[in-house]
């Protein structure tokens, strides 16, 4: 390569592994045999390196070799497959000197120092969030890692109920639905299986109830609103925990809306039997009831809402005029006034 040897070197710097040689002041350019201005002999163990190519070759085996070392010492961990949220549990690697240990997961990170060759112990509640944990052993100038899965607790501890509507029509046939996702004691989803208790009960009506199995961690059904109106408890439970929401369950459409009319000087008064619905519930009071008189090609409109059951209004007199009573879209009887 050119270069030439170093004949009597006095002074050695060491760097990590490296042994630098610098000539002794005083001996000629001659003697010395550079390659170059400037350049410096690296001695790598028994081996002379020269110029910095060969300085970067002789770090990469330097590298190399104690990497090898180190995979020797550290020969692995021992894992387990599963563990369960909350749960306590340990880690084997095996080797011998002192290395960190790392679980990087969804949301949360550990960090341990570890004697190889031990047994390093979690306690219960270290690792609570389910998902794929990475584990990684660095030890000197050597890393392993490896991998598990932390999953749901089996024993659940929460429930997320949603019900709707919150208020409905009585008599409606699967009108109202019910949705559960059940949740560990760290509000993870349980995605396991797992038989969630629906019932449906109220002030007059049988109560109703399903059971059904999660899938995905959740579970829902559909239940009838009751003949009679009334605050319904809808009530999801699995175990020992349950959830309660309540269905105000009202009156459905008006059902055979009927009118009467008596005369009242200039004026007629009209007035409705008490409006309920086709269970027999009244319809609650605010319901905008509507009357209408056609005479001679007009019409004459009033709106009344219902207090206490029924609706009143006066209307004029016409002999001959036809009055009809509804309400939303449900239609009464009709009267007509005066001549047939």
């Amino acid at each position: 390569m050119g270069c030439g040897s170093v004949h009597r070197p006095r002074a050695v710097v060491r760097v990590i592994d490296f042994v630098y040689y610098f000539p002794s002041p005083g001996h000629s350019k001659a003697s010395q045999h550079y390659c170059a201005r400037g350049q410096r002999y690296i001695q790598f163990g028994r081996f002379p390196m020269k110029c910095r190519f060969r300085l970067l070759l002789g770090g990469l085996a330097f590298a190399t070799m104690h990497l090898a070392l180190a995979f020797a010492q550290s020969g692995g961990m021992s894992l387990p497959k599963t563990v369960e949220a909350g749960n306590a549990f340990s880690i084997q690697a095996s080797g011998s000197g002192k290395a960190v240990l790392y679980i990087v997961g969804p949301g949360q990170v550990l960090r341990r120092d570890v004697q190889l060759g031990e047994t390093t112990f979690f306690a219960a509640g270290d690792l609570h969030n389910a998902g794929h944990y990475l584990v990684v052993l660095v030890g000197g100038s050597s890393t392993e890692n490896g991998a598990f899965d932390v999953v749901p607790a089996k024993n659940p501890a929460n429930l997320s109920f949603l019900a709707k509507p919150s208020r409905l029509s009585v008599s409606l046939h699967d009108g109202i639905s019910g949705a559960v996702c059940v949740f560990d004691a760290y509000q993870n989803l349980i995605t396991a299986p797992t038989p969630v208790s629906f019932e449906l009960s109220g002030v007059s009506a049988a109560a109703q109830t399903r059971t059904v199995a999660t899938r995905n961690g959740c579970a829902w059904t559909e239940m009838d609103s009751a003949a009679k109106e009334g605050a319904a408890q809808f009530v999801a439970r699995v175990g020992g925990i349950s959830s309660t929401r309540v269905i105000q369950q009202v009156p459905g459409d008006p059902c055979g809306l009927r009118m009467s009319a008596r005369p009242s000087g200039q004026k007629i008064e009209l007035e409705t039997e008490p409006v309920r619905d086709c269970d027999g519930n009244a319809v609650p009071d605010g319901t905008v009831v509507t009357f209408t008189e056609l005479y001679d090609g007009s019409q004459t409109t009033v709106d009344v809402p219902l207090k206490r059951g029924v609706a009143r209004a006066e209307m004029p007199a016409y002999s001959g005029a036809k009055i009809s009573v509804a309400t939303g879209v449900v239609m009464g009887n009709e009267i007509h006034w005066g001549k047939q």
